[in-house]
């Protein structure tokens, strides 16, 4: 080998470790910005077709400022003393000079039921960042009378109580996450240097998203939220580790067979790229379905999650082959897999299990498929209907004890009204049906604008609660029967309601998208139609399996108060995405085995070869979507339980079990109709 060739084996891979650390280091700070560009209001997230979003465009008429309401509760439970009512009369005065309070405010006003507490409204400005304006009112509270519990509860306080969960989200997520996953390289890779490889590949590819993130956001071009923020670092984080489990193990495999390190790697690069590639597009290819969503969060969540695959890819199949082309065997230190040392992958338990699929394929299977469906049996015990708004976080909050102090005092509703807009001439009989079971009171503003009028009706139940949900539905179908009023009907509870038909509507339009999308993928790849079906048939029954054990969880483990309707959606679509990963990742192989060994010894030898990889990455996968739990939300511990037990089924009972005996059993028939089907032995 002449000279220049020898240094560019040297030269380029260097290259790309220098870019990647400018890169990182350049980026990296912006994961700790995104909270910076992340909204937490429900409002902002719905179309624009939706009858709340409607009634909120033409309350700008109305009014020049568009507020978020906050209600001040303070209560003593022996009765208010005269000290307590000069501080809240002061105080009252005091909060209506805060920059983005809409003052000046009126009086705190007494419980209607007893003198033990009272009330103060305060209209936040929407524009800016309500949750800063609630951390400034809680700010000026404190003080308060000795034994006189002062709160701010409403829908501005719980985007207050929201952003404070939310903050810090990333540090403490890749503690956690990082500290999990370099405890499972180290007990998989048995070596110092490889995991801190691997972590390196993973907080790289981590930065690169964060940097694009941030600058969409910035700039309004897409929508980010606390969810999609966690959701973002702990995909970022799984997709790159299993993209790096793989390529390390293929590079290893290579080693005990090549002289040359960087021949190795090449060949380890060429036979994991096109997998890997698969595995990233499918995701990519899954999570942008949810562009087809009606709510913008969930638009948001799409493009989000398609950056961070598509930077754990390009880190994954750049900087860390350069490393490892530098570091050679060195990196497995000290356990180097020398040249010429007998593979192990195809000895020890994933050797014993291919023999058990081997032997008795059909048995495998069906069991298998038994076992899964006692899991969908329970299926219908999900509650995905809709939580309360306070039910969102898993601790106790300001916002969700001062609603209870508020409960117990005033009418439910009191502080987040619904708003109806109605013509001036249908006041009355807007007002008539208006009184229904779960209206407290209903009252007219007297300003008319364009020949139309605002109708505040307060609620008897909290405003985010379930049961006040179900009366807005009642309101608005009243309302609506009311011949030429073109009543509206909006206001906090309203946007709740919205927003979750608009949740259910997104999930029985996008979960057919996935799969379609999901199956063109696995047809150009493994240039078959019936192998598709039946490994996008197997995940669908591990989805289902892992939602019916979700239920059970949830409902009597957990106690949960139930789930949003797009729980489901997301538990979908990032079950499917990613346990189709393992399928690729098992069936690529298995095809390549099988245009040399048939299908039944491919099928075989590809499960004995990629056994121990892919289950590596499938508790990788598991540990980091659980590390989402440390953030006390409903929702992502909910979706971290969901992704994380998916993932494991998918890996321990589907890759290993299910597919493997499902294809032994149908023979080289499953790769119909390519020429394979035909030439493979059976």
């Amino acid at each position: 080998m002449n000279e220049k060739p020898r240094r560019l084996r040297w030269l380029i891979p260097a290259l790309l470790v220098i870019a990647w650390l400018g890169l990182g280091g350049f980026g990296g700070p912006f994961a700790g910005k995104l909270s910076e560009v992340a909204k937490n209001d429900n409002a902002a997230f719905l179309p624009r077709s939706a009858e709340a979003t409607e009634v909120s465009d033409e309350q700008k008429a109305f009014t020049p400022h568009q507020v978020l309401p906050a209600t001040v509760v303070a209560e003593r439970t022996t009765g208010l003393t005269a000290d307590d009512r000069r501080f809240l009369d002061a105080k009252a005065q005091e909060l209506g000079g805060i920059p983005g309070v809409v003052g000046p405010l009126g009086k705190p006003e007494q419980a209607p039921r007893d003198d033990q507490a009272v009330q103060l409204a305060v209209p936040i400005s929407a524009d800016g960042n309500p949750g800063d304006v609630v951390k400034e009112v809680r700010a000026h509270l404190e003080g308060a009378p000795a034994g006189l519990t002062v709160l701010v509860t409403g829908p501005a306080g719980q985007i207050a109580d929201l952003v404070k969960a939310f903050g810090g989200i990333d540090g403490i997520l890749l503690l956690v996450a990082g500290g999990v996953v370099a405890l499972i390289l180290i007990v998989v890779y048995r070596s110092p240097l490889l995991p801190f490889l691997v972590l390196l590949s993973a907080v790289f590819a981590l930065g690169l998203a964060s940097l694009v993130v941030y600058l969409l956001a910035k700039n309004d071009i897409l929508a980010l939220n606390g969810q999609s923020q966690g959701i973002l670092s702990i995909l970022v984080f799984g997709a790159a580790t299993d993209y790096a489990l793989l390529t390390v193990a293929r590079f290893r495999e290579q080693l005990r067979d090549t002289p040359s390190r960087f021949d190795a790697l090449k060949l380890a690069w060429r036979a994991t790229l096109e997998p890997i590639a698969a595995s990233a597009g499918t995701v990519i290819l899954g999570v942008l379905c949810l562009l087809f969503s009606d709510l913008n969060s969930n638009k948001g969540l799409g493009p989000v999650a398609a950056i961070g695959i598509g930077a754990a890819l390009l880190a994954s199949t750049t900087f860390l082959p350069a490393v490892l082309a530098l570091c050679g065997r060195g990196a497995f230190w000290p356990f180097k897999p020398a040249l010429g040392s007998p593979h192990p992958e195809t000895a020890g338990i994933w050797g014993r299990v291919a023999r058990l699929v081997g032997r008795r394929p059909r048995t495998v299977w069906v069991v298998t498929a038994l076992i899964l469906g006692v899991g969908v049996a329970f299926l219908p015990q999900l509650k995905a209907s809709g939580t309360a708004q306070s039910d969102v976080f898993l601790t106790q909050v300001e916002s969700g004890t001062g609603q209870d102090v508020l409960g117990r005092h005033f009418p439910g509703g009191l502080g987040a009204p619904v708003i109806t807009i109605a013509g001036a001439d249908a006041v009355p009989a807007v007002l008539a049906a208006s009184k229904m079971d779960g209206v407290a009171q209903s009252v007219p503003l007297p300003k008319v604008v364009n020949g139309r009028v605002q109708i505040l009706s307060v609620l008897d139940d909290p405003a985010d609660s379930e049961a006040a949900v179900a009366t807005v539905g009642k309101l608005r179908d009243a309302v609506h029967a009311i011949p030429g009023a073109d009543a509206k009907v909006g206001g906090p509870t309203a946007i709740q309601l919205d927003t979750q038909k608009t949740s259910e509507h997104d999930r029985a339009l996008i979960i057919p998208i996935v799969l379609l999308v999901i199956f063109l993928v696995l047809a150009l790849l493994l240039r078959s139609l019936l192998a598709p079906l039946l490994l996008i048939a197997t995940v669908v029954l591990s989805f289902a399996a892992t939602m019916g054990v979700s239920a059970l969880v949830f409902n009597h483990l957990l106690d949960f108060p139930g789930a949003d309707p797009v729980v489901p959606l997301f538990g979908f679509v990032f079950l499917v995405a990613l346990g189709i990963d393992y399928n690729i990742f098992l069936m690529t192989r298995v095809r390549e085995e099988a245009l040399t060994r048939g299908t039944r010894d491919g099928t075989l030898r590809g499960l004995s070869l990629t056994g121990g990889v892919i289950t590596s990455a499938g508790v990788v996968l598991a540990a980091t979507f659980s590390a989402l739990a440390v953030i006390p939300i409903l929702f992502l511990a909910q979706i971290a339980f969901i992704v994380a037990f998916g993932v494991l089924l998918d890996t321990f009972l589907v890759r290993s079990l299910l597919v493997p005996a499902l294809t032994v059993d149908v023979g080289r028939h499953v790769w119909w109709p390519s020429k394979l089907a035909k030439k493979s032995p059976a």
